[in-house]
């Protein structure tokens, strides 16, 4: 007796189906009526975000997705109301929004005009024409928010914040890149510093400030004090932050990356400050800063050396910070230094000598480094990434070229 694919219980099929992409988990149901109800399994589509073009009125398009299970959305293109997703899908969790320029405080107003308990996520990043008016109906109506982007929406005042710090004590992620108008009061709101006014989002464990101009070493002082439970900091770009601020920043035990990109006065001093308080971090990223030099390396070395990613691209070190820093470093897997001009063939045999849990490098437009340094990188166990410039060497790569005695550059 011969065994056929339908003669499988639907919910075998419904296992099988899981593991195919969107696009074919759609093409199953076209070729029967037992596939198609197997596809339509809510198993099949845990976790799938439907990604959606709202141009014309399509009656059936919601409730094809409650059947399916599908919680997550993303708008493509918004040519409707944004109230007509919120009535189709009341029990949506994830509802991304990013880039849909046409959205407006009147929009959003229409859409969030009741508590909407099931959504914990909300992407507005690149709404430019969102105000502070809509983070006021967000923090109304979005109780249960855990993360909320607003990258760009660069409209936002700190009065919006203060409206967030009010409303949304559930919030574990927020994203207020290139925010220009936020200030040390928006981020003293946030931090609890005005508690006559609002609780703050105590419970942040990801803060973005990327770019946002107008921070000083006075918002470090408010997170520090009032953020306990951050895990990932972005400062990048943030150039009013001094070394001073590290102070701050050195003593918050449950921080785990930082990011200090681009902040033009970061120099060795500040790295002396994070390295000698309590930190654990096991990311940091301090590529282009100019007054990062071989003495921060050594001061990593002493404080920082349970650190698995660290970010040098373009800072001032040479051969001789490598020297104080690598032996120290045992857990490091991710080490960017490129377009650090003055690291020659040297520095790359100490990091092949002593960074052997490395899994990958970058040493683009390390221009002084030659094929004996590469071939001493290339032996590192564990090296996955080779970036050398607008490619990559992959491991295959790395261990055919070992194979034949050759470097692919």
């Amino acid at each position: 007796m011969e065994t056929h694919i339908s003669c499988l219980f639907p919910e075998i099929l419904a296992i099988i189906f899981s593991y195919l992409d969107i696009k074919d988990k759609g093409r199953v149901a076209q070729v029967c009526a037992a596939w198609r109800d197997a596809s339509y399994h809510k198993s099949v589509w845990r976790g799938v975000e439907a990604k959606l073009h709202l141009r014309r009125a399509n009656p059936s398009l919601f409730p094809s997705l409650q059947t399916r299970g599908i919680k997550k959305v993303q708008i493509l293109s918004l040519r409707r109301s944004l109230s007509y997703v919120i009535q189709g899908m009341p029990h949506i969790e994830s509802l991304n929004l990013c880039g849909c320029f046409n959205l407006t405080d009147n929009g959003l107003g229409h859409a969030f005009v009741q508590d909407i308990p099931s959504l914990r996520v909300l992407n507005l990043s690149l709404c430019k024409q969102i105000t502070d008016s809509s983070l006021g109906r967000i923090a109304q109506y979005l109780k249960n928010l855990e993360v909320l982007e607003l990258g760009g929406c660069s409209n936002i005042t700190n009065t919006g914040l203060l409206l967030i710090a009010w409303g949304l004590h559930r919030l574990r992620s927020l994203n207020l890149r290139s925010c220009r108008h936020v200030s040390d009061v928006g981020i003293g709101h946030l931090s609890g510093m005005t508690r006559s006014a609002a609780e703050g989002c105590l419970s942040l464990e990801k803060l973005t400030l990327q770019d946002c101009q107008k921070l000083t070493d006075l918002s470090l002082k408010h997170v520090s004090k009032g953020l306990n439970k951050l895990k990932v900091l972005n400062l990048s770009f943030c150039g009013g932050i001094s070394d001073a601020g590290m102070i701050h920043l050195s003593h918050m035990t449950h921080l785990c990356s930082l990011n200090l990109r681009s902040c033009d006065n970061i120099s060795d001093t500040g790295i002396m400050h994070l390295a000698m308080g309590s930190l654990q971090l096991s990311g940091l990223d301090v590529s282009f800063c100019d007054k990062i030099g071989d003495q921060s390396l050594a001061y990593i070395a002493q404080g920082l050396y349970q650190l698995k990613s660290l970010s040098l691209c373009s800072c001032h070190i040479s051969d001789d910070g490598i020297n104080r820093m690598v032996r120290q470093m045992h857990e490091l897997k991710t080490l960017n230094i490129g377009q650090c001009v003055r690291i020659t063939d040297k520095g790359l045999e100490l990091i092949a000598d002593n960074l052997t849990q490395l899994t990958e490098i970058d040493l683009y437009g390390c221009t002084r480094i030659t094929k004996r340094g590469l071939e001493r990188i290339t032996q590192l166990p564990c090296l996955k990434v080779l970036n050398l410039g607008l490619w990559q060497m992959t491991e295959s790569e790395r261990v055919r070229s070992r194979g034949s005695g050759k470097q692919t550059l």
